[in-house]
């Protein structure tokens, strides 16, 4: 079923990733650095390592998602608001487990402080993230593959 349901090309999620991540750095570097009195060279360059950490797990997660909703008939850009919830949760329990390490060590903090600000940050994280992915759709919408001119490059 996946040959008939439009999925995003890699270039498109490359994008996607690069436009969310250079949002999302912009609005939590300076509030990092003013709430742990560091530099913001020093919340830049974690900012900058978990940004890393988190495109290669958006990317793989995003492509097991988008497969996994295009088996059963599904296409992305086009998910339900309770779809995108889970989505968006998904993707942060999964990050929260990837980050809390590199917060720990980095921060200078307990594993417990590291997970408060973990859980505080993925609160606001998935507010941003149903939201920037609808407004990505709106701006970015695909098309069903009967649609599609077929010439048309999506991405």
């Amino acid at each position: 079923m996946t040959n008939s349901v439009a999925l995003r090309t890699a270039k498109d999620r490359i994008r996607y990733t690069l436009l969310f991540e250079a949002t999302l750095m912009a609005m939590i570097v300076p509030v990092g650095a003013a709430f742990f009195d560091k530099s913001l060279a020093n919340i830049g360059l974690l900012m900058a390592i978990l940004s890393v950490n988190a495109m290669i797990c958006n990317l793989i997660y995003n492509w097991t998602f988008d497969r996994l909703e295009a088996r059963q008939g599904r296409i992305s850009s086009e998910r339900t608001w309770p779809r995108r919830l889970l989505h968006a949760a998904g993707f942060e329990l999964m990050l929260t487990a990837m980050s809390l390490p590199i917060n720990t060590y980095w921060l200078e903090i307990g594993v417990l402080e590291a997970l408060s600000v973990n859980i505080a940050v993925t609160f606001f994280v998935v507010a941003y993230t149903y939201l920037f992915t609808f407004a990505y759709d709106l701006i970015f919408p695909l098309r069903h593959s009967s649609e599609r001119p077929p010439n048309d490059a999506v991405g």
